[in-house]
């Protein structure tokens, strides 16, 4: 068996503390976006540890997610103009917090496009 010198175990542990240390996060970065999925869990989750109390937390996740799979489109649809929307904040707030005017203009005009289509869609149904 090779004899192990000090100077590898320094040189390895050198490698090892500075893979383990981290970056600070940045208090003022915005938010991830949040999907269509997570708006459900977030609406849903009460409902389903009503109906299963004695459900672990992994039980809740499994009949949440075949839940899901379950709904048609109609269905999860208000979750997924959340996620629109909510991609188009992020978008938005990403592109100030990097001092990207231009991407914060497009965003902002993305938006209140969106807005504008779903205002149309409202009054066409009614």
């Amino acid at each position: 068996m090779p004899k192990v010198s000090a100077k590898d175990t320094k040189k390895s542990a050198g490698v090892q503390a500075a893979a383990k240390k981290r970056t600070k996060k940045d208090p003022n970065k915005p938010k991830r976006a949040l999907s269509a999925y997570m708006f459900f869990v977030q609406d849903y989750r009460e409902r389903i540890k009503a109906e299963n109390p004695d459900a672990t937390f992994g039980d809740v996740g499994k009949l949440l997610g075949i839940k899901w799979k379950e709904m048609n489109a109609g269905e999860k649809k208000p979750y997924e103009d959340k996620a629109k929307a909510d991609k188009d904040r992020a978008d938005r707030e990403n592109a100030v917090y990097k001092g990207n005017a231009k991407a914060a203009k497009q965003a902002a005009k993305n938006q209140a496009q969106a807005a504008a289509d779903d205002d149309s869609d409202e009054d066409e149904s009614d």
